[in-house]
């Protein structure tokens, strides 16, 4: 049985199934371990992380009875998600995926070779010139405008060895798609995008041993990879053509809205709505990506994570506003559907949050597979009745989905 307990309840013997919050903010980089070592005991005790999930028949149980069982809490995640969908939009005319996935991968490559440039130059001490990222940030925004899940789609699909480089990317057409849920436009929504490509710049001056690293941190390397978003403000600051939300982005944006952050643990009205912008979209492409020492999580889970650490890490509004920018089914999602059939989303559609568009390939009731079919559940009496872990069923999804 799962139970969620806090850190000061955890115990020699127990299994740890997953510490509760984002990976950046404590040195392990196992999801899942037998709790044995007073070493781990300790730092888990003390690296500021409050909950843990623990798996009862794996391990010992918690003495007392301040629990919360996983039933109950995927029941308070769920319905804070759902808040996102009473605040909907307009519907906003967009092209196809198919036609847009052309001019979206060509972004992509140009972003990535962007910021591998952009690293470079840093590396040899180079002054960086901010306004030459202005007319890529201007291609990945007008891609966005066409259909975001073309582009935050093929971002997500990063592996150990560019990841560095792509998450900068990615950040910056979640920020600029965050930034249109949010009303920003011209030169502000540009200055977000912009903010999202440079947010990162100073891991150029991490070691690669520390910062691609597949084990677990020690507390000196922890404290290294934690020094990033100084050394990135310190290069933005003396940068031609820099500008104060970059620098805010960049310096901010593993700050949390409890004042439990770094570097420099700021809370409330103090961390500017870039700050929190530029929080929520760097724990989004950093879960939902493959890295050195974990596999990503598929993007529904990574959403209902992010909704169970929302008190104290995230500004709600912001996080309602992300939902929905990606969606609550982004695409990738495997979902059952209340016909019968296995299906993974392959786009939204401008009717609503809760009515994808999805490609059904398998039938549970015959336990056998069939000719994909695509299904806009915004015109179909079908409709979604759960999200499946694609891991229980063994499906390659990017294959399905042909991206």
């Amino acid at each position: 049985m799962l139970k969620k307990i806090q850190v000061r309840d955890l115990r020699l013997g127990m299994y740890v199934q997953e510490i509760c919050g984002s990976w950046m903010e404590h040195p392990f980089w196992k999801k899942s371990f037998d709790l044995t070592s007073e070493g781990d005991l300790r730092t888990l005790k003390t690296c500021g992380i409050r909950d843990v999930w623990i798996d009862t028949g794996k391990g010992l149980d918690v003495e007392g009875e301040a629990v919360v069982t996983a039933p109950e809490e995927e029941q308070h995640i769920e319905q804070e998600l759902q808040l996102a969908v009473q605040n909907e939009p307009e519907p906003v005319q967009r092209v196809s995926l198919q036609q847009e996935i052309l001019r979206a991968r060509a972004a992509l490559e140009q972003g990535k070779a962007a910021v591998v440039s952009m690293f470079g130059e840093v590396r040899m001490g180079n002054a960086l010139k901010i306004s030459d990222a202005g007319p890529l940030v201007d291609e990945i925004s007008n891609s966005i405008s066409r259909n975001p899940e073309a582009f935050l789609n093929l971002a997500r699909l990063k592996n150990a060895d560019n990841y560095t480089y792509l998450h900068s990317v990615a950040v910056c057409g979640l920020m600029i798609a965050l930034g249109k849920q949010l009303g920003l436009s011209g030169s502000t929504l540009r200055s977000a995008g912009v903010a999202g490509l440079m947010h990162d710049v100073g891991k150029a001056l991490i070691p690669d041993d520390v910062l691609n690293k597949p084990g677990k941190l020690t507390d000196e390397e922890f404290t290294v990879i934690k020094g990033h978003p100084r050394k990135g403000w310190e290069i933005l600051n003396v940068s031609e053509g820099t500008n104060e939300i970059a620098l805010d982005v960049c310096l901010h944006h593993h700050e949390r809205v409890d004042g439990r952050g770094y570097p420099e643990k700021i809370s409330g009205d103090e961390l500017t709505l870039f700050a929190r912008m530029g929080a929520v979209c760097d724990v989004y492409d950093a879960l939902t990506s493959d890295r050195c020492y974990k596999k990503g999580w598929e993007p529904a889970e990574a959403l209902r994570k992010m909704a169970e650490w929302r008190q104290g890490h995230f500004d709600e509004r912001v996080f309602h506003a992300f939902v929905r920018a990606v969606g609550i089914y982004p695409t990738g999602t495997l979902v059952k559907l209340k016909s019968g059939h296995l299906a993974v989303v392959v786009e939204q559609t401008d009717k609503g949050l809760l009515t994808p568009i999805v490609k059904a390939f398998y039938s549970l009731k015959s336990n056998e597979p069939f000719t994909p079919q695509v299904v806009d559940l915004s015109q179909s009496q079908d409709a979604i009745a759960n999200i499946e872990d694609p891991a229980r069923w063994g499906f390659d999804l990017k294959q399905i989905t042909g991206v």
